[in-house]
């Protein structure tokens, strides 16, 4: 992963911010729904494979970075989810 991508995780974290206000329960529900398509899964496994045997190309590259700032993204969401979600049935 890029060091821009590293950075737009780190300012991402921060904006969604863990423990700032609580998302309300049925937002929370619908962002733990998100998530790549079938045809999005098939091709990250497509990239994953040719990047163990070391031959992406440049473009590859840029793509496989792509998919790992957006699944960033999703962790992100999803963990703010969850957390508003446990926190408000008072775990």
């Amino acid at each position: 992963m890029s060091t821009s991508a590293i950075d737009e995780s780190a300012i991402l974290a921060r904006v969604i911010g863990s423990n700032e206000p609580q998302l309300p329960p049925s937002v929370a529900t619908e962002l733990l729904k998100w998530g790549f398509n079938e045809t999005d899964k098939q091709r990250m496994s497509e990239l994953a494979a040719k990047a163990r045997l070391g031959t992406l190309t440049t473009d590859e590259e840029v793509e496989t970075e792509s998919f790992e700032r957006v699944s960033s993204f999703l962790s992100l969401v999803k963990s703010k989810a969850r957390h508003s979600l446990k926190t408000q049935s008072g775990q």
